[in-house]
């Protein structure tokens, strides 16, 4: 079993309470995903992904499903298979993901004058990868088989 430590970074909300950030690689470039043990999947921003590809068609709209739990049920859902995702020296190959319009999300971040963000770490990495969250060093553990 081989494990990957993987260094947090702890954002301090302004006296709202607190998130960790993960930096993540995905098409080659460094992006902060908000830690969120309470989000189902990890979920990425449309726009940002769609900077990043050259060609949207690999963009899948599931015009039949909307995300629950980002505030709304009405927010349209996409998904997009990433070649690798890369969390600190752990490799994910042929990822897909759910991808959203995040723009409040980032816009909050960038009015509280925080790092940006692109997205959530959610559930599915977290348990598929046996996540351990050590707080006290700013340590997320992953484990692959």
């Amino acid at each position: 079993m081989e494990e990957f430590n993987v260094p947090l970074q702890l954002i301090n909300l302004q006296g709202d309470g607190f998130h960790l950030l993960v930096e993540v690689v995905i098409y080659g470039e460094r992006f902060n995903l908000v830690l969120d043990t309470g989000a189902s999947k990890t979920a990425l921003d449309k726009d940002t992904i769609e900077l990043l590809i050259d060609d949207h068609s690999v963009i899948q709209h599931l015009p039949d499903q909307h995300a629950v739990g980002l505030g709304t049920t009405t927010m349209e859902r996409y998904m997009i298979m990433i070649p690798e995702f890369m969390i600190g020296n752990l490799v994910v190959k042929a990822y897909e993901v759910p991808i959203f319009d995040l723009s409040t999300i980032k816009y909050a971040y960038q009015q509280l004058k925080l790092p940006s963000v692109i997205g959530v770490l959610g559930g599915d990495i977290l348990m598929e990868y046996e996540a351990l969250i050590d707080y006290k060093h700013l340590i997320l553990k992953l484990r692959k088989a």
